[in-house]
């Protein structure tokens, strides 16, 4: 991958203690021993150089100290939006704190398949590890390992019909709010009640690429959070051009929960 991608990275709120930026899709939050980067924290690094030792201890596959400076939580790889990043271990954390009792609020704009019926709801159900496949998650039957609570909130904001390779197919576009961190949480929980999220080559490998996603149909949207002086933070990460051109395309006139 070009390191052109980290030129993507644009910062959406910063203060002393932390900032939060606009993650692109494509690329990946910190080395996990396997994949090749660029990565974001050799944005981190190269901006914030400070930020070296802040965080977690993490290694790799063969025992080698994997940098997550400045990391306080993840997003996927294809998934774009607001991500938060400590300056230094005290923000850290502090932050880490917020996540862990819950107390940072996080909103999703999200394609799945099919028609969601209802305006809102919850999606309740723990997740463990896919007993078929050692890269995914699970919250349906044949989950092994711990299964880890995890719950979802999410409304509807429009759902619409369109032709995909002569057959009407329905969408619909949601906001999600994660209230638990479990990774892939989104994306399990919508698959397990069978809307997949829209080009999610994981989950959903039998679908096609659709509505203009060539990644993952996911976009952090929202999150408010509080810094160590006590202040509350709303940021909004604005939307991507293929979230832009998929709204557009479809006809959807607003985001009227945003």
């Amino acid at each position: 991958m070009s390191n052109n991608i980290l030129k993507d990275i644009t910062i959406l709120y910063e203060d002393q203690d932390c900032l939060v930026i606009n993650k692109p899709a494509g690329l990946m939050v910190h080395p996990d021993g396997r994949a090749e980067g660029p990565f974001l924290t050799d944005w981190i690094i190269e901006h914030y150089p400070s930020t070296k030792n802040v965080g977690e201890g993490m290694r790799g596959q063969k025992g080698e100290e994997l940098d997550r400076s400045g990391i306080v939580h993840r997003l996927d790889r294809e998934t774009s939006g607001a991500m938060i990043i400590a300056k230094n271990q005290d923000a850290h954390s502090f932050l880490k704190k917020q996540f862990q009792d819950r107390l940072v609020h996080k909103k999703y704009l999200v394609f799945v398949w099919g028609e969601v019926k209802e305006e809102f709801g919850t999606i309740n159900r723990p997740i463990g590890r896919s007993g078929r496949d050692f890269r995914k998650y699970s919250a349906q039957r044949g989950a092994r390992g711990e299964m880890k609570d995890a719950e979802t909130y999410w409304t509807k904001i429009s759902d619409v019909e369109t032709m995909i390779d002569g057959v009407n197919q329905k969408f619909t576009l949601l906001e999600a709010e994660p209230r638990t961190g479990r990774t892939h949480q989104i994306r399990v929980h919508f698959n397990a009640v069978n809307h997949p999220v829209v080009s999610d080559l994981l989950y959903a490998p039998k679908k096609p690429l659709v509505l203009g996603f060539d990644r993952i149909a996911l976009h952090s949207v929202y999150i408010k959070f509080f810094t160590i002086q006590g202040n509350e933070v709303e940021v909004k990460a604005p939307l991507p051009d293929d979230f832009k051109n998929a709204i557009k395309s479809l006809g959807i006139e607003s985001l009227k929960t945003l």
